[in-house]
């Protein structure tokens, strides 16, 4: 047996720090595990080495450190390794630390303290199998390196993994509920708006008769004016009665304005029914421009807070299309833009929509990735679809039809635009947002109708959604 008591050596801290793997969540970094720091200088000889692996049989390798510095790492799998070669303890252990270090040289993963476990598991299991399970050496700050046990990061990769699957469970369970919550609503406006139906129809259609009866009469009681050569002042008493000249007046206003309130009423219930229609399985042709509207028309009391539309309709064709879903899609993103105009204080308050066909090229259709493009103070994201050119029977070069919608709010901060389109994300408060409007829309222009939803925002000038759709 090896006596080691006759050297001196640095001493430090063999127990690695407590951390409680429980304590752990998805934004969990190297730094919060238990971390090892058993350190020796490489001018010492070797024997001190095996002092520190036999003081602490948990300790996965010893750091190496000259003038204070570090320098390297030794594993307790190698350091054995070079002990059972030939005449490895005379070799190595009362010669210094250098020479053993030199002759078992190895290439080292240095991480951040601030690395996600997650990240680095992954960056752990793409190394060579022969160095799948040396330790990790974790940098904390610039002169201060601890080792981290791969057994150890594997057990919290694996925890953490369960953290994410149960959430990914709540958040499909949440949004199940959510989307039956929305699918009852639409199933009662839907039978509302029918019932509505009748009766508004009944008042539009006899409105206009009514006017035309009003014009009758009015015209009857002039002829007789114009023809009685002898005033009756029976007559004359009851004109005066009834202010018969005011009255004449604003009975026709009066059966005008139920007219157009009926119109409107009628328009508003088509609407209704429009945007809680269930969509089937196939497309429908439609002008994109009357969902504008009648999304419009639904939001019409909430853009009476001074907030003004500006509608540049260009020429564009009928397109197929799920009507409802896409007034979905309308109904979010203008209701967002209200929401942003009414958190700011400008005094002119406006929504912009643009509608034109547009003509992409392949890159700008299909990018291959997340695109964060730095246009000035403009941030732009484009966020590829899944759908494939000859699935969808698209030729590079082809025309899509373009819908914008521009607010001059406040915009988007620049540090979660990139999460804006992620579900249950918000920033609104508790009972006010659920975190699926965007996340639902995303999904129903790139995966239901092959297209992209793109958008453009500076802070403090305002964001402009672009919704692209295939003309097929």
């Amino acid at each position: 047996m090896i006596m080691l008591t006759t050297y001196s050596m640095e001493t430090s801290s063999l127990m690695p720090a407590f951390s409680s793997i429980n304590e752990l969540n998805l934004g969990s970094t190297l730094k919060d595990l238990s971390l090892y720091d058993a350190q020796v200088d490489v001018n010492q000889p070797g024997i001190i080495l095996t002092q520190k692996l036999e003081e602490n049989p948990l300790i996965p390798g010893v750091m190496l450190t000259q003038n204070g510095q570090f320098s390297g790492m030794i594993s307790r799998r190698i350091f054995l390794e070079c002990l059972s070669r030939p005449y490895g303890r005379e070799l190595f252990l009362q010669r210094s630390i250098r020479s053993l270090q030199r002759f078992a040289q190895s290439q080292l993963l240095v991480l951040s303290g601030d690395t996600l476990i997650v990240e680095a598991a992954h960056r752990v299991v793409k190394r060579s199998p022969e160095l799948l399970y040396e330790p990790i050496v974790v940098q904390l700050t610039e002169n201060r390196h601890q080792l981290l046990d791969i057994q150890q990061l594997l057990v919290a990769q694996s925890h953490i993994h369960q953290l994410a699957t149960e959430l990914l469970r709540q958040q499909a369970q949440s949004q199940l509920i959510q989307t039956e919550k929305l699918a009852s609503l639409g199933k009662m406006v839907a039978g509302v708006a029918h019932e509505i139906r009748n009766p508004v129809s009944c008042i539009l259609g006899n409105s206009s008769c009514l006017l035309n009866y009003y014009q009758d009469l009015i015209k009857l009681i002039q002829t007789y004016e114009d023809n009685i050569q002898k005033p009756c002042p029976a007559i004359d008493d009851v004109k005066a009665e009834i202010d018969f000249e005011f009255l004449q007046q604003d009975l026709g206003e009066a059966v005008k304005s139920i007219l157009v309130s009926s119109e409107r009423l009628s328009q508003l219930v088509n609407s209704l029914h429009s945007f809680s229609h269930m969509d089937g399985s196939q497309r429908r042709e439609i002008n994109i421009h009357d969902c504008l509207d009648g999304t419009l028309l639904i939001l019409k009391n909430r853009l009476k807070q001074g907030i003004e539309v500006v509608k540049n309709y260009g020429d564009i064709p009928l397109i197929k299309c799920y009507s409802g879903q896409l007034s979905q899609v309308f109904m979010n993103l203008i209701s967002n833009a209200i929401d942003a105009l009414e958190e700011t204080d400008q005094q002119s308050l406006k929504i912009e929509i643009n509608t034109q066909v547009k003509t992409l090229s392949e890159d700008q259709i299909y990018p291959a990735q997340l695109a964060q493009l730095s246009q000035g103070n403009r941030l732009l994201y484009c966020l590829p679809t899944d759908k494939k050119i000859d699935m969808l029977d698209i030729d590079v070069n082809s025309e899509w039809l373009s819908v914008s919608i521009r607010d001059n709010g406040m915009g988007i901060p620049p540090e979660i635009q990139a999460r804006i389109f992620d579900t249950f994300f918000t920033t609104k408060p508790a009972g006010k947002g659920t975190g699926l409007g965007l996340a639902i829309s995303y999904q129903i222009i790139s995966e239901k109708h092959g297209g992209q939803l793109n958008f453009i925002s500076n802070l403090g000038l305002g964001t402009e959604f672009e919704i692209l759709l295939p003309i097929i």
